[in-house]
């Protein structure tokens, strides 16, 4: 902010009255983070409420809006409204088409019987759903929280990095024909110990479901917890120095 004589009247009202708006951005940044970013969050679970309203354009608006940043599978995602919040590969094709092609399953949002499809995946769900949950665990507690450092974040991230990156490469193979759709390999390492459906496929409880959950959790751990205390610093400078700016100017906050 300037209050030197040699801005106009106006330029120096337009001046003072942008430096309050970003002193009380920076004192109150987790609010505004809060509701912008749980908007985000929360509009992907509006789409099948929208659908179920009646109000198809706006559901097919918001879907259309994150498939620029999620793959949609149907196989991969939540359903509202229905008997079951996740529907195998083989259902959802004897349903819409029997197809592994991503670009057509990714077109499926449901229908009555089966509920609609929230817009992004059980990833990206718990991804960034958890990124909101702990910043604001972390907001209250962050005096006393070191932040961590750059290698804790990329420990943090990489079981998702691995999870995500086999998952692409096997789904080169065809959607439900890769080596992460059955995890053979995990059957022969755990001597089959557990039930066929916790191998094979996405559904609630199986091995790619919780990988995914997991991964996905603590990835946004480790971005809150290395980067909010950067942005709260941040915050913190932007306002310490224009409350003395105000106070040189002897000027009302």
């Amino acid at each position: 902010m300037s209050t030197s004589a040699t801005l106009n009247p106006r330029k120096r009202a337009l001046a003072i009255a942008a430096n309050r708006l970003v002193y009380r951005l920076s004192t109150r940044w987790m609010l505004a983070f809060s509701v912008v970013y749980g908007l985000y969050v929360g509009l992907p679970f509006l789409a099948p409420v929208l659908v179920r309203l009646g109000w198809r354009g706006g559901a097919d608006a918001i879907y259309l809006a994150y498939s620029f940043v999620c793959h949609q599978m149907p196989q991969r995602s939540f359903f509202l409204f229905g008997p079951r919040v996740m529907y195998p590969l083989e259902q959802i094709q004897d349903v819409w088409q029997d197809t592994i092609n991503p670009m057509v399953l990714r077109q499926y949002v449901g229908e009555p019987a089966l509920g609609w499809k929230v817009a992004w995946s059980d990833r990206m769900v718990s991804m960034y759903t958890s990124v909101l949950v702990f910043a604001w665990l972390w907001y209250p507690l962050r005096k006393k929280i070191k932040p961590l450092p750059l290698w804790g974040f990329f420990l943090l991230s990489l079981p998702m990095g691995i999870d995500g990156g086999t998952h692409l490469v096997s789904d080169f193979y065809g959607i439900g024909q890769g080596f992460r759709y059955t995890n053979g390999w995990l059957a022969a390492l755990t001597n089959n110990a557990f039930s066929p459906a916790f191998y094979v496929g996405d559904a609630v409880g199986s091995f790619n479901f919780w990988m995914r959950l997991i991964t996905g959790i603590l990835f946004g751990l480790g971005a809150v917890w290395f980067g909010f205390p950067y942005v709260e610093e941040a915050f913190q400078g932007a306002a310490t120095s224009i409350r003395e700016k105000f106070q040189r100017a002897g000027l009302p906050l």
